[in-house]
């Protein structure tokens, strides 16, 4: 790693002198300042990687220059040092992004050891934050697989594994709305397939007498309506990747000819008497229990089998929930710039209540949830009551009224998110029907219904 830039801020010359003295014989670059408005001087003109100062500081608190510090440089790494043993002080420090503090008196080898654990720190930091960075390349712009939590660390690891493996087929379970598709992205382009197409199918849209014109395709001729040749679905992915989503809803008969094509790797055309070879892999994903179906014989299991060569199962988002600021500031970002929004403010309560949910609709329904609030929001604040189903079950903790049950009643989240859209467009319908993405007619039956008050 390249020589470490360290800022020692203390009123006292002598302290300070004595520091960065022993910093610099250790071979690092010390810069150092007597008050918090050289020390922002001196960040803003030298590439800063460790800030050394106290909690009590002249003209602000320590405390104070820290959220100014890690405000505008985020990366600099903040060791805080106090002389009162005042542990309340110490622990706000570390809640506001300090990285280690010292007590008051310590040795100066203790420094250069706390220095040299928050280098090895940093190292590993800039290697997570470049392993995402190549997942964030490959993706999608509307999603990106975002989560540091150990679950999500989990699934990057085997999605990078069987990437490097082209030819395996994968298996992907989890829960609606945990991003299956996105995993499967995920192995397309981390693969070297990337320069070829990705062909998502819902299996559960194909009817059974489609089938095999839907996957293999058909020439001219061979049936009353097939004026042209047409490709199927295996050969329009060839060299890429085809993902059949909803693989347990297809049914029993269709898997036994899905099951030859992926062990033959070759396809027929209908009104063709002449096979050809494939090259395609296949990453399949369900939500629903399939080892469950293939005891109970509504699955093939040597289909399964062959499918399951690789396994990766989501977690919701319950599971990963350490995940749901990452989430919350990635989609509330990508919103606000899609919509045109500048959000200065963000409420307070919002978080701490997203965390506290249980988002039975996973990943998904907190995208479309910010998604909502963001269309919601006056655009420069975005409000707890922006988030009507988060509104509502606290309204109803505050009135002491009503059971958990009630937060899951779509007839309270649809009011309130009703109310919300009138209130945005000054009781114009129109606008109101536009923002909740229904028609004017709708609009009118739910108001109607849910007996909601205009004036």
């Amino acid at each position: 790693m390249n020589r470490q830039h360290v800022l020692v801020l203390d009123d006292e010359e002598g302290f300070r002198t004595e520091i960065t003295e022993y910093l610099s014989n250790e071979g690092f670059k010390v810069h150092g300042a007597g008050r918090p408005s050289a020390a922002l001087e001196l960040v803003e003109k030298n590439p800063v990687d460790i800030a050394l100062f106290d909690i009590r500081l002249p003209e602000m608190s320590g405390l104070q220059l820290l959220q100014k510090i890690k405000a505008q440089h985020e990366d600099i790494d903040v060791i805080m040092m106090t002389g009162y043993g005042d542990m309340d002080s110490v622990v706000t420090a570390l809640r506001f992004g300090a990285s280690d503090f010292l007590n008051k008196p310590f040795k100066l080898n203790e420094v250069k050891e706390t220095i040299d654990r928050l280098t090895k720190y940093r190292v590993f930091r800039d290697q997570m934050r470049r392993q995402q960075t190549q997942f964030d390349k490959l993706l999608e712009d509307e999603i990106k697989l975002v989560g540091e939590s150990e679950p999500m660390q989990r699934i990057k690891g085997l999605i990078q594994k069987v990437a490097a493996v082209d030819d395996t087929t994968v298996l992907i379970t989890g829960d609606s709305g945990t991003g299956k598709e996105l995993v499967a992205r995920a192995i397309h382009f981390l693969s070297d397939r990337k320069d070829h197409k990705f062909i998502p199918v819902n299996c559960s849209s194909i009817p059974e007498e489609l089938f095999e014109n839907e996957f293999f395709g058909h020439v001219k001729g061979s049936y009353t309506d097939a004026k042209y040749d047409q490709k199927g679905l295996f050969e329009v992915a060839d060299k890429g990747t085809l993902f059949l989503d909803e693989i347990g809803d297809l049914k029993f008969s269709m898997q036994a000819k899905l099951l030859r094509v992926i062990e033959e790797k070759r396809i027929s055309r209908i009104g063709h008497y002449h096979d050809r070879a494939i090259d395609v892999r296949v990453i399949a994903a369900t939500n629903q229990d399939i080892e469950k179906m293939v005891k109970e014989k509504q699955f093939r299991s040597d289909l399964f089998h062959r499918l399951n060569l690789f396994w990766i199962d989501i977690p919701t988002l319950c599971e990963r929930k350490d995940d749901i600021p990452l989430l919350f500031d990635y989609f509330v970002g990508f919103f606000a710039k899609k919509l045109n929004r500048t959000l200065k403010r963000i409420e307070k309560n919002i978080l701490p209540q997203l965390m506290e949910y249980d988002f039975p609709g996973n990943v998904r329904e907190l995208k479309h949830m910010i998604e909502r609030a963001v269309i919601l929001s006056d655009g420069s604040i975005l409000r707890e009551k922006d988030f009507p189903l988060l509104y509502g079950a606290r309204k109803i903790k505050r009135n002491g009224n009503g059971q958990s049950d009630q937060l899951y009643d779509l007839n309270i989240i649809e009011k309130e998110s009703i109310e919300r859209a009138l209130e945005k467009a000054a009781c114009n319908k129109s606008e109101a029907a536009r923002l909740l993405n229904i028609s004017r007619q709708a609009l009118d039956r739910k108001i109607k219904k849910l007996n909601i008050n205009l004036s």
